[in-house]
């Protein structure tokens, strides 16, 4: 396929991109930063004129797109004053979205975000695992320009029934060398209550990526991306017991399986997240059933 990856230069878009080249894509990273060269092309998404020409068409760097996979955005809430990060990411969501709607691309995948389930805990979740079945509860301006992020996709979904657009919920992004750190959040379980002690290896969310251009079922599909552990060495039940006593647990959570549920994301789109903390630093992989071994996207 041709595609162009929003914020190909960010963290997660990074991996995004390689991955998608190494399966065969054509690929456009259209961003605010980056060297000027094949491939890439510099835009700014909170312009409706540039987005609707940057997805049309850019000289010798494309002709036109099959898909589009929108990661561009504030990554994270306090980086940037509240309204500014609400701004940029609603804006550069909805000239995305309705570009491509008017340019006949029908398939999006765009970047949520974990924090739509109602991060941080300090209210605590409704159930564990989470999972995409209950409301956003959006609690900072970030999350709310997520949570409008699968407004707009929904609606345009249903405004233009051959569009399809996958919002992918991920979990705080993280690459190997950011691993060394982790058996130090062991001495304090509230240093990571806030996301249930998630996260989500980079190459595994870019698999996602790829896995969620494949489907062909129009409409908006909304899964939530995390690796298949959580990023301690203290089992669940003892996270829970002293963290979140009273929050009911749905099914066996395991010792060391991720409490941000992935269930859907298996089950549908036949994603299976590869690579955790524990085989990446020579840890034991736990009972996650793995195959092999805020900053959002």
């Amino acid at each position: 396929m041709r595609i162009a990856v929003t914020g190909g230069s960010g963290k997660l878009g990074r991996t995004v991109v390689a991955t998608l080249r190494e399966a065969g894509h054509a690929v456009t990273n259209l961003d605010v930063v980056g060297e000027r060269g094949p491939g890439f092309v510099r835009v700014d998404l909170t312009d409706h004129g540039q987005a609707l020409d940057a997805l049309a068409g850019v000289d010798d760097q494309h002709g036109g797109l099959d898909a589009v996979v929108h990661l561009a955005a504030v990554p994270a809430p306090g980086m940037l004053p509240d309204a500014e990060t609400f701004r940029v990411n609603v804006l550069s969501t909805y000239h995305v979205l309705q570009a491509a709607r008017r340019l006949g691309i029908r398939t999006v995948v765009q970047a949520s975000s974990e924090t739509v389930l109602g991060l941080p805990f300090d209210t605590p979740p409704p159930y564990v695992p989470v999972d995409e079945d209950y409301p956003g509860r959006p609690e900072t301006a970030y999350s709310l320009s997520k949570h409008l992020g699968e407004t707009m996709a929904e609606q345009m979904t249903r405004w233009d029934p051959a569009l399809r657009v996958v919002s992918l919920r991920f979990s705080n992004v993280m690459d190997p060398e950011d691993y060394a750190q982790f058996p130090s959040f062991d001495a304090d379980a509230a240093g990571r209550r806030w996301n249930l002690w998630g996260y989500i290896d980079g190459r595994d969310g870019a698999t996602a990526v790829l896995r969620a251009l494949e489907g062909r079922a129009p409409g908006h599909h909304v899964y939530v991306i995390a690796s298949p552990d959580t990023v301690m060495s203290r089992p669940n039940a003892e996270l829970l017991a002293e963290q979140f006593p009273d929050v009911p647990v749905r099914g066996d959570v395991g010792t060391h399986d991720t409490l941000l549920s992935i269930d859907k994301a298996r089950r549908e789109l036949g994603w299976e997240p590869r690579h955790t903390w524990r085989d990446e630093i020579g840890g034991t992989s736990g009972d996650q059933g793995v195959a092999s071994g805020p900053a959002e996207a």
